[in-house]
């Protein structure tokens, strides 16, 4: 944790220390005057004055709900040594930027916020705090950084397969048809395979940034599965699973996009099958309507999802089963694509799995 130096802050309460939590309003000139809390407490950034000693002397309604100050301001931050800070900020009288990171317990991502600090003109010894919370910035940020990582391990393994057979036959090095038939099998299968993770890297990023344009239609689910299970077939006949469908008998229809439905079928039906490898697995896809909404479950009597691996499986380039990775291929984006685009029709997705008994996924989506 480092403090940067920035440029001087303008004042946030241009007030002497007594006056503080007293002065009477905020003045245009016109008539009517706007106290200066009520200002304060609308601007979502935590604003806060306080002295060397970490002692409060005003904070608006988003520290409060920014920070726990029950326990005063060094305790909202126990990672990060403020007393020293401010002793600093006391006898150098410079502005100082921090980023501090504060741990919350059963929470997956720690609250990162970022703290200006700078001494009031008007009185030495009291300092403004400005506290924002740029938790999903940071997030945001990593996210893009992992993405990138990942996309990159990804495609520099089918690429070096390619290039490697490409410099072997330029060398002369393969001859006879089986062995060149066998080459290019390779290169071919390799290249599919890149073909899909860039199709499911586009179809993640329409989604996300909003550019997905859905074309909303009326269309029957079943016959919507029916097709993803025809696309499938190869995979079918290679697993042999029961498959059993439960839907109305005219279909079950929903408004959606079909061509994005066909993706979320397809990816959890194939996840399905390629996670479970012993043949006669069964496989039930069925749709319930009410008045208000579609709950869609696609559950299968598999190997399940083991409870830590829970939290991750929406995660882009995050991959189960540890156990046979080696032959479970896929880009780990497919249940990603799902996420997104189910929540792109204003639905969730929930999973239930018990470990060596079955596995559930459940869509829930407004009529």
């Amino acid at each position: 944790m480092s403090a940067v130096a920035t440029t001087r802050l303008p004042p946030v309460l241009p007030a002497k220390k007594k006056e503080l939590l007293a002065e009477p309003a905020f003045s245009t000139g016109t008539p009517s005057a706007v106290p200066l809390s009520l200002l304060l407490d609308s601007v979502r950034q935590g604003v806060l004055v306080i002295d060397a000693q970490a002692c409060i002397h005003y904070a608006n309604a988003a520290s409060h709900r920014l920070l726990k100050l029950d326990q005063g301001v060094l305790n909202a931050f126990p990672d990060c040594d403020l007393s020293v800070i401010l002793e600093n900020l006391l006898m150098d009288q410079m502005p100082v930027q921090l980023e501090l990171r504060v741990p919350l317990k059963q929470q997956q991502e720690d609250r990162v916020y970022e703290v200006r600090l700078s001494p009031l003109p008007t009185d030495p010894d009291l300092f403004e705090m400005l506290v924002d919370d740029i938790t999903q910035e940071r997030l945001a940020e990593q996210i893009r950084k992992d993405f990138v990582t990942n996309a990159s391990h990804e495609l520099r393994t089918p690429l070096s397969l390619i290039s490697g057979y490409i410099e072997t036959l330029q060398g002369g090095l393969i001859k006879g048809t089986v062995s060149m038939q066998r080459c290019l099998d390779v290169m071919e299968k390799h290249s599919k395979r890149m073909m899909r993770i860039i199709e499911d890297m586009l179809t993640i990023s329409r989604l996300e940034n909003g550019d997905a344009q859905l074309r909303y239609e009326s269309f029957p689910v079943r016959g919507c599965v029916e097709d993803a299970l025809e696309h499938l077939t190869p995979l079918i006949e290679l697993r042999q699973p029961k498959v059993e469908l439960d839907f109305p008998d005219n279909g079950g229809f929903l408004n959606g996009d079909r061509f994005y439905w066909d993706q979320i079928f397809s990816n959890l039906i194939e996840n399905a099958l390629k996670e479970n490898q012993r043949p006669g697995l069964c496989l039930r896809i069925s749709g319930q309507w009410t008045d208000d909404s579609c709950v869609l479950t696609i559950e299968d009597d598999g190997v399940g999802i083991q409870p830590d691996d829970v939290p991750f499986v929406f995660k882009r380039f995050f991959r189960c089963a540890k156990h046979h990775s080696k032959e479970v291929k896929g880009t780990g984006l497919g249940l990603s694509i799902v996420k997104r685009a189910v929540e792109a029709h204003g639905g969730s997705i929930r999973l239930h799995s018990e470990p060596g008994k079955r596995t559930a996924f459940l869509i829930t989506v407004p009529r």
